[in-house]
């Protein structure tokens, strides 16, 4: 038998020399790493969240925090289940850290905080609640208790100066 064929007759084969260099050509597949939802965050960040061009300098800002970002995972922040974007936040599934890295919100996320979580779905181009209660690497969005937004303060009235004669 010849090299690298099977000695079906003897059932074993027969050792080869592999050669150690690695396919260098166009890569069409690539390997996903650590389950990242890096992408599906920057898809929905400018098809959904901050589609338009009235959103492009905000999306733009994002997105390039989001490349600077060692992180695998990203959440975003809603305001309420409306899905209208307020920041955006790293999340290590490991340690359930959820940090803010961009926007209007809280520094930090807790477990307690978290009202709804949400899935984007890239085909229709929109997040939809999930019915779990527990945070995982699957969830894209969630939104925080009511209570926990700041109520807007009050307008400071505007002093009157007297016209001077």
């Amino acid at each position: 038998s010849r090299n690298g064929e099977k000695d079906w007759e003897n059932a074993s084969t027969t050792s080869s020399v592999t050669s150690n260099t690695e396919y260098t050509g166009p890569r069409l597949y690539k390997e996903p790493s650590a389950k990242s939802n890096k992408h599906i965050i920057q898809n929905a960040l400018a098809h959904c969240c901050l589609a338009g061009k009235v959103n492009e300098g905000q999306k733009n800002k994002i997105l390039e925090e989001i490349e600077k970002s060692e992180a695998n995972n990203f959440l975003v922040l809603f305001r309420d289940s409306g899905c209208q974007f307020r920041s955006l936040y790293t999340y290590c599934p490991e340690t359930e850290e959820i940090n803010k890295l961009t926007g209007i919100g809280p520094k930090t996320i807790t477990r307690k905080m978290i009202d709804g979580l949400f899935k984007y779905n890239s085909d229709k181009k929109h997040f939809s609640q999930i019915p779990a209660k527990t945070m995982s690497a699957s969830v894209d969005a969630v939104t925080i208790h009511n209570h926990l937004w700041q109520a807007k303060k009050p307008p400071t009235p505007k002093k009157v100066v007297p016209a001077q004669s």
